[in-house]
């Protein structure tokens, strides 16, 4: 009996040796796993870029620049500056002559904010906006005397979001009444980008008659979709302004403005979802049946923000904690101030440089307890042994 009970003692700090083992990996081993993901998510998505491209001319179509200029102030509050932002437009609405507010662009019959300010940046205007600049840009098979202003400077990292408006039919957009630009255009130069590694993600979105047409012929995987109406169906404005006699914004572009309006009305930022954007696009209110094209992309609407395509706040998950190393406010700030965009770049490259070195240094330590676990395992197998 003393026999046996004395083996029970000797089995029991043996046990608790075990378990105290058993806890420290499974702390070891979860620090790794998230050392992992965090390096995962750093290699993804590190910045946005925005083409925003208005192929239409003449006087009676002004609500398409309006269109460009009005989401050009909105991603701009949001806080992409101009260096990521990419402007294709005829730009002859503001000084045309039967403007009765020269110098203007309004998308609303209020107007109360004049979207053709002191800062808009156009990069491509007038006869420059052609199939063959849209394409070159794109791909980044430009010449050797195109300035930097009018490259699309993505990368692998890079989510990209592309904006059409203007007048179209199925498959195809017209470009200022002497050109066009079908699908499968828009697919290679698409599949060009994604060999050439210049997107992480892509949305394509395109307010036009017969829209969702346009996007038919994709095939590059990452590559999200949205139309404003159906093959077979037409676009249309959504008023007027009496005064300069001419309809002053899309439907579709419309709503999506006042989406963003309302979010920071209500929040103080976007903060939704594109499935929450979704919502938003309702055939009742278009005239038009909307759709989404999904099946190129590997996240549900539901888990795509809308910052992360609309937006430019870098997030770092290091503890399942949010840090903002950019804000959207920060930027728009920064933008009042000579050489901002060199400044904040510097800015938050070194937080996260600071950030990965925390994370690496981490992942050091994580590597000498890993050695302790190896050893600690073989003195516990050494006990059981003997």
């Amino acid at each position: 009996i003393n026999a046996e009970y004395g083996t029970h003692l000797s089995k029991e700090p043996r046990m608790i040796v075990l378990l105290v083992v058993l806890c420290f990996v499974s702390l070891v081993f979860g620090q790794m796993e998230q050392a992992k993901r965090f390096f995962e998510k750093a290699k993804s998505h590190t910045n946005n870029w925005v083409v925003l491209v208005e192929t239409s001319r003449f006087w009676f179509n002004y609500r398409h620049p309006a269109n460009v200029l009005a989401l050009y102030r909105a991603v701009k509050q949001m806080g992409i500056p101009d260096s990521n932002i990419i402007v294709m437009m005829g730009d002859d609405a503001a000084c045309n002559a039967r403007n009765v507010f020269a110098g203007t662009v309004y998308h609303s019959e209020k107007r109360e904010v004049n979207v053709y300010g002191d800062d808009v940046e156009v990069d491509y205007r007038g006869y420059e906006v052609t199939v063959e600049s849209l394409i070159r840009l794109l791909t980044g098979r430009h010449s050797p005397a195109v300035p930097r202003n009018k490259r699309l400077l993505s990368n692998a990292n890079s989510n990209v979001l592309v904006y059409m408006t203007g007048h179209g039919g199925e498959e195809f957009i017209k470009f200022q009444d002497a050109e066009e630009i079908n699908s499968q255009d828009l697919a290679d130069a698409f599949e060009q980008m994604y060999q050439k590694k210049r997107y992480h993600e892509l949305l394509f979105m395109v307010d036009t008659c017969q829209a969702n047409s346009l996007y038919k012929r994709f095939y590059s995987p990452n590559i999200l979709a949205v139309g404003s109406s159906e093959a077979g169906e037409n676009s249309y404005s959504h008023h007027a302004d009496r005064q300069t006699g001419v309809s002053v914004v899309d439907r579709f572009t419309y709503y999506l403005l006042e989406y963003f309006e309302e979010q920071k009305r209500l929040t103080g930022s976007v903060n939704g979802t594109l499935e929450d954007l979704s919502r938003v696009f309702k055939p009742s209110l278009l005239k038009s049946h909307p759709r989404w094209r999904t099946d190129l992309f590997p996240r549900p609407l539901s888990e795509v923000k809308i910052t992360d395509f609309f937006g430019a706040k870098f997030t770092l998950d290091t503890n399942d904690e949010q840090a903002n190393v950019l804000s959207a406010d920060d930027i728009v700030d920064a933008e009042q101030e000579d050489e901002s965009i060199a400044a904040r770049t510097t800015i938050a490259a070194e937080q996260r440089t600071r950030a990965i070195v925390d994370v690496t240094s981490q992942y050091r330590v994580v590597d000498v307890r890993s050695i302790g676990v190896v050893v600690a395992l073989i003195v516990v197998f050494g006990v059981f042994s003997k």
